[in-house]
């Protein structure tokens, strides 16, 4: 390990900390909270998890059943402990994320491993999205890498392919587009597997628990006013952007079958890389609620923009861009008033950077070596062996690793939260209609500090 990277890794982790210590925007762990009272609630006080609210405010558990019997073994953990179980998942799960996006990027390239794994983790921590989900103790992350497991599986023709993605859409909503991609670019196996371990999950958890099933998906899951209002400036969906502009839901409608009609069309030529991280923006636009910490989902476009630079020799100062404003917090600068062009921008800033990704994005899909693409994509789906892909012919002389399989188209101040049912400080100003004095700590007027 050479000394003089160490030092710099060392010297750039530890001014990072420092300003994500000081900097506002903590957010006292606030929805692991939720989930660690909510299950105590349900469980040791046999009361319905749906009409739980943690004390002083008006939040309660929003997830599929499935979610609130994975996290069961929170009723047999201390707050504490639970913090620390939330950190040490979603820092597994990073690492995993970092290591399968950027590891491939540094052996084609002769980086040391090492030295760019770990310049990769400090922008990774700089980012509001993960920022956020640390600080909030949200499972955001922990469902980004249950995706991409099913990424590596594919890449390597596992029957397997498809468990990760249904069990995340079996512990929340957003993931299932992935279901859909895999659908769309014909894996029929592995969208057949994601379904039935999807389904499989909610029926175990309505075996386990009837009445919590029934509750849920005859209404909580159609109730978007439990979880905030659609014009706070922490949703950065196309309906958050409609909502802000006080615009009728048909524009919404109309933006999302855009939305859909480019992911389709692009996702159908792209590598599996480039298809998971235009799946993973997609998702975050077309929900109907998207917090900043939903968007680590868009993470991973990022890593296709570096592996195009490095291709190609030039920086995708676009995607650069993109980055640095998703660094910023820029939209908390409007979270309270978001009026006129300016507050358009920047307010809906997040949303841009999405868009940008969804249109910008490279997918690479250019070329085929051995066969067709499609008997190649039918081959991975089957759990044989897939044909690899020449991405770019010229290229691929040099190429230090395979090249991924093409998709089969052929074609070119915090709160600090205490114990269970402690009431909190809490000075998110989140407020469903009704109820305009509840608060989250998320709305950090940072712009102001």
């Amino acid at each position: 390990m050479n000394v003089r990277r160490a030092g710099i890794v060392a010297a750039l982790a530890t001014a990072i900390g420092v300003v994500i210590a000081l900097v506002p925007g903590h957010r006292g762990w606030f929805d692991v909270g939720v989930y660690h009272d909510a299950v105590h609630y349900w469980v040791d006080d046999h009361g319905d998890l749906y009409a739980f609210l943690r004390p002083g405010t008006i939040y309660g558990f929003t997830y599929p059943p499935f979610a609130a019997v994975v996290m069961l073994p929170m009723a047999l953990l201390g707050w504490h402990t639970t913090i620390a179980v939330s950190c040490v998942l979603t820092a597994i799960a990073s690492a995993f994320l970092l290591f399968t996006l950027v590891d491939p990027i540094a052996r084609r390239a002769g980086w040391s491993r090492w030295y760019s794994l770990a310049l990769a983790a400090c922008a990774f921590a700089c980012l509001n999205p993960v920022r956020d989900t640390v600080s909030f103790g949200q499972i955001n992350l922990v469902l980004v890498a249950l995706a991409y497991v099913d990424l590596q599986l594919l890449l390597r023709g596992s029957r397997w392919a498809g468990i990760g993605i249904g069990l995340a859409a079996a512990i929340k909503l957003t993931p299932a587009l992935f279901i859909l991609y895999l659908v769309v670019t014909r894996r029929g196996r592995a969208a057949l597997t994601a379904v039935l371990t999807a389904a499989a999950a909610t029926l175990l958890a309505a075996a386990y628990d009837p009445d919590t099933s029934r509750t849920y998906f005859t209404g909580v899951a159609f109730d978007t006013s439990r979880i905030g209002n659609l014009d706070y400036v922490s949703n950065q969906s196309l309906l958050g952007l409609v909502s802000r502009l006080h615009a009728d839901q048909t524009l919404w409608a109309a933006a999302g079958l855009v939305v859909l009609v480019v992911w389709f069309l692009r996702v159908r030529v792209a590598t599996p890389t480039a298809g998971f991280a235009l799946t993973g923006i997609a998702s975050c636009l077309l929900s109907p609620i998207t917090w900043v910490h939903h968007l680590v989902w868009v993470v991973p476009a990022f890593a296709v923009l570096l592996d195009e630079g490095v291709r190609r020799r030039r920086v995708p100062w676009w995607g650069v861009t993109g980055y640095v404003i998703l660094v910023s917090s820029i939209v908390w600068l409007w979270s309270v008033h978001y009026d006129g062009v300016l507050g358009f921008l920047g307010a809906d800033a997040y949303v841009f950077v999405g868009l940008g990704l969804l249109f910008g994005l490279p997918v690479r899909g250019s070329a085929v070596a051995g066969g067709s693409a499609a008997a190649g994509g039918s081959a991975a789906a089957a759990g044989g062996s897939a044909s690899q892909a020449l991405v770019d012919g010229e290229e691929a002389a040099d190429r230090r690793v395979p090249a991924e399989p093409l998709s089969p188209v052929a074609s070119p101040p915090a709160a600090h939260v205490g114990r269970l049912g402690q009431q909190l400080p809490d000075p998110r100003r989140e407020v469903l209609a009704g109820h305009r004095d509840a608060r989250r700590p998320d709305d950090v007027r940072q712009g102001a500090r």
